[in-house]
């Protein structure tokens, strides 16, 4: 059965930095396209970073330069590290799996205030 466990939401003021883990597991990992989507009250989801199993990297124009993905195929896990963030970087942050299915995290915020 396939699982996804976010970690390491909570509050920042604005200018900090947050890393997100996912810790996977009862999927094939490496061979995961694997993705961080965000939502915010009231927004659609919408993709923040992705990193195939390559570890070819994308980003959304609104977190370039500020944020990084990475994976660790030894580990099951992928990583969101997170800089400078801004209010508008508030939302609930969800890891997601690709392989032949799709699978999603229970998610975990991420609050942006001073």
């Amino acid at each position: 059965q396939a699982q996804l466990v976010e970690s390491g939401g909570g509050l920042v003021q604005p200018g900090g930095s947050l890393r997100l883990s996912c810790a996977a597991s009862g999927i094939i990992f490496s061979n995961s396209f694997m993705g961080w989507y965000r939502q915010a009250p009231g927004k659609q989801r919408e993709l923040v970073a992705s990193i195939s199993s390559a570890g070819n990297t994308n980003y959304a124009s609104f977190v370039k330069g500020r944020f990084t993905i990475s994976r660790d195929n030894a580990k099951n896990t992928v990583n969101l590290q997170m800089n400078s963030l801004k209010p508008e970087d508030t939302a609930v942050y969800y890891c997601n799996a690709r392989y032949f299915d799709n699978y999603w995290g229970q998610g975990t915020q991420v609050t942006v205030s001073s």
